[in-house]
């Protein structure tokens, strides 16, 4: 009997186990489009913005055709592409894939701005590593007239500017990273547009409130793949930081009036599982009062 019912709990550990990879498996290759509107009065004209973000090399059909289609249902006003398109590990890094989904953006006829992730970053910095690979990504840039936020602010029209802040390493550290306060940014950044709707593009979420104290009135995050596993009540499991049921995974946040959306990526890289967590396409509808 006692065999039994160890055979019987190790078949269905099995069977569980197989029913998770399963669900990954089709999640992984399955994203969805979610949208949020914003209300401010500094917006003067209504938009419809796309956020892209942690593509990590991922393609939804032969060069991200079915995620090319679904941002072009959305017919942007402008795409935001929120860093670690590619995967910057060493023997996996290529742009293959950012270059033909930079293709396809760069056809539907408004801006696309670029901030940098951690992995971009990596390839700025390990040259010896990564060779001319940054120099490739930002003569690609170049040629499909994106704009390159590299610490980098841009304006359209009277009411909206957007930034893009390169975020140290020290911000990054497993477990405990660094604090980060509005100094921080200002030193990057300048101060924020105060007369125009500030969008500030920073890779890592976990520093919301110092990105509202700067002033941003949305700040677009990702970085945490909304947690790897998505648990309901309890939120994502664990960051690519080694931090554990971290609120700020995925989802939009309030300080007042000031905003964070965290998408949850559409792409994974090292731990390569999402269990109630699909890849996420962001919409964001930006409405004047």
């Amino acid at each position: 009997m006692r065999d039994m019912l160890m055979w019987t709990a190790a078949g269905a550990s099995v069977c569980a186990g197989a029913a998770a990879l399963a669900r990954s498996s089709y999640e992984r290759s399955h994203f969805v489009t979610e949208r949020t509107v914003i209300v401010s009065p500094k917006i003067r004209r209504p938009r419809t913005l796309l956020f892209l973000s942690d593509l990590h090399d991922n393609e939804f059909g032969p060069g991200n055709e079915r995620l090319l289609a679904a941002a072009r249902k959305e017919k942007p006003d402008g795409i935001l592409i929120g860093g670690d398109m590619m995967v910057a590990k060493p023997g996996k890094a290529g742009l293959r894939v950012t270059e033909r989904l930079l293709d396809g953006l760069a056809g539907m006829g408004c801006p696309v701005y670029y901030a940098n992730g951690n992995h971009e970053q990596r390839l700025r910095r390990e040259r010896n590593t990564y060779g001319t690979m940054y120099r490739e990504f930002c003569r690609m840039l170049k040629t499909y007239g994106v704009h390159y936020l590299s610490d980098d602010t841009v304006t359209d029209g009277a009411d909206l500017a957007v930034s893009g802040l390169d975020i140290d390493r020290r911000f990054y550290r497993d477990f405990v990273p660094a604090h980060m306060d509005p100094g921080y940014i200002s030193r990057r950044l300048g101060e924020p547009d105060k007369t125009r709707f500030h969008i500030l593009m920073a890779h890592s979420p976990l520093f919301f409130e110092a990105y509202a104290g700067w002033g941003a009135d949305l700040s677009l995050a990702g970085h945490f793949h909304g947690g790897t596993i998505r648990i309901p009540g309890l939120g994502g499991v664990m960051t690519p930081q080694y931090q554990f049921f971290e609120p700020s995974c995925a989802g939009t946040f309030s300080r007042g009036d000031r905003r964070m959306i965290v998408s949850r990526g559409l792409g994974t890289h090292s731990i390569n599982i999402r269990i109630f967590n699909r890849p996420q396409l962001v919409s964001v509808r930006l409405e004047g009062k």
